[in-house]
């Protein structure tokens, strides 16, 4: 299972672009309400959740964390119990923990991403505790993809597919959107 966090003033594109390409891919993704059922982006856009943080723990059916950036979005999920142990999980058992604008800040505040490869969002480089900051605005490594924002968002989800799916399937979703990248 694939496990997307909402929390208040989440980034609506960063969310729910990569949601969009992930099911078009058939992956398995539950949106997680943290705090609650109906959570708003940072744009007032409301989404309804697939489960509340309070309804799930980490478990071995996860197999990936996504953190959507935005604000307060990133510091409301930084801040949750229910995202801390996912993550946490997620790094102990070398699962996909993946992460875009803001909210790579939330790994490089637990010594994630000492020496490695990482990007966000312009300005938060500070917050990526021992990271080394990549020109690419989408970047792997190992078990962990960030991404600088909201304009990379279909990019951020690709590298998702290519991960679960292959390059093949990967293609297939991008060409299916008439995607220029």
């Amino acid at each position: 299972m694939i496990y997307l966090f909402l929390a208040e003033g989440f980034e609506e594109i960063e969310a729910l672009a990569t949601l969009d390409l992930l099911r078009r891919a058939e992956l398995e993704v539950a949106t997680v309400g943290v705090g609650r059922n109906i959570v708003t982006g940072s744009h007032g856009i409301s989404v309804v959740a697939d489960v509340m943080d309070c309804e799930i723990m980490p478990d071995e059916s996860c197999e990936c964390v996504i953190l959507p950036g935005g604000m307060p979005g990133t510091l409301n999920l930084e801040k949750n119990s229910t995202v801390q142990n996912f993550v946490d999980y997620a790094a102990e058992k070398g699962k996909l923990l993946c992460a875009i604008c803001a909210a790579p800040s939330i790994l490089g505040h637990k010594g994630l991403l000492m020496g490695k490869n990482a990007i966000c969002y312009d300005g938060f480089e500070t917050q990526l505790e021992g990271a080394i900051i990549s020109d690419k605005m989408v970047c792997r490594d190992g078990n962990i993809i960030t991404a600088a924002g909201a304009g990379v968002s279909i990019e951020f989800a690709l590298e998702i597919i290519r991960e679960f799916c292959g390059e093949a399937n990967a293609k297939r979703i991008k060409d299916s959107i008439k995607c220029i990248q």
